[in-house]
């Protein structure tokens, strides 16, 4: 049987082995993993892109401090 790939946790870098089992794939735990969807929570982490859209919806809003 050929061995699992194996990846580094995004948030912590401990191997992990990427097969369908492991609940946490990418991250090697719960807790990575909640570390990580409050990073993106925080607007720690943003997908690059045109800001076109927020000031098209939000244009009655003030603006937002980061």
């Amino acid at each position: 049987m050929s061995q699992p790939l194996t990846v580094e946790c995004p948030t912590c870098g401990a191997p992990v082995e990427w097969k369908s089992d492991n609940k946490y794939r990418p991250f090697c735990s719960d807790r990575c993993k909640l570390i990580d969807l409050g990073a993106w929570a925080a607007e720690e982490h943003a997908i690059p892109g045109d800001t076109l859209e927020d000031d098209i919806f939000s244009a009655d809003l003030p603006p937002r401090e980061h």
